[in-house]
């Protein structure tokens, strides 16, 4: 069971997702306020919120914006079919996903577990022996969930932080598309460029190596390489 928020001015979406939620065994609340919403979505309690970017009184990616420099709390971003921009915004304010309306029902409690499941997969991490990784100037420590540069803190959201471990656990190796995908719980489609935007993130927010090389290389038609900087030299 998980504690979801819904910040959306629609009531009568609030209160179909909330009766949804509800059945599958959820705790939920709604805000058709967008300032009431950020202040309860900023109280600690919620594992999820569900942030409609169309309001009136204080507009979604603001909303976000604010409360990602408070909050790692989870977002599911509810957007306008075929919204892209305000999508990939989203995805670079560091949103977790997104849902474009209108949505199936299963869908979004399959978009809700995934997140939920991320969580539960780095508590596990927590216990692992080899939680600390360390990859040239890059030191990531699964245990506390935090990533440090030269030894100064990168603040990541949680998907980011999520696709940068599989990534360094894999230095020097490439991680495909898909399986950056089922790290976050996704089935891609043809267009879909959640997994592009959570990159461009990180590669924006890592900087490059110490010696200008870039520290996450796309590999055309395969996916994504940390560069491991013993070998950048060879590659």
């Amino acid at each position: 069971m998980a504690s979801v928020l819904i910040i959306d001015d629609d009531r009568d979406l609030c209160d179909m997702v909330a009766r949804l939620l509800s059945q599958e065994g959820h705790k939920v609340e709604q805000s058709t306020n967008a300032q009431r919403g950020l202040s309860s979505a900023l109280s600690g309690k919620y594992d999820v919120v569900l942030l409609d970017i169309m309001m009136p009184d204080l507009g979604g990616l603001d909303l976000l914006r604010q409360l990602r420099a408070k909050s790692q709390v989870h977002v599911i971003m509810l957007t306008a079919k075929g919204d892209e921009v305000d999508r990939v915004v989203g995805l670079e304010l560091g949103a977790d996903d997104y849902l474009a309306k209108p949505f199936y029902s299963r869908e979004l409690i399959a978009r809700i577990r995934a997140v939920l499941r991320r969580s539960r997969v780095a508590d596990a991490r927590s216990t692992d022996d080899k939680a600390l990784l360390e990859v040239g100037d890059l030191t990531l420590d699964g245990a506390a969930r935090n990533v440090s540069r030269r030894g100064t803190p990168v603040d990541l959201t949680t998907a980011e932080f999520d696709l940068l471990h599989v990534l360094v656990s894999e230095a020097g190796k490439i991680v495909s598309r898909d399986r950056l995908a089922r790290v976050l719980g996704r089935n891609l489609g043809v267009f879909d460029r959640a997994i592009d935007m959570h990159i461009s993130n990180l590669r924006k927010k890592l900087g490059t190596l110490p010696d200008g090389v870039e520290r996450i290389r796309t590999v055309r038609n395969a996916g994504y390489l940390y560069a491991n900087p013993r070998s950048t030299k060879e590659q």
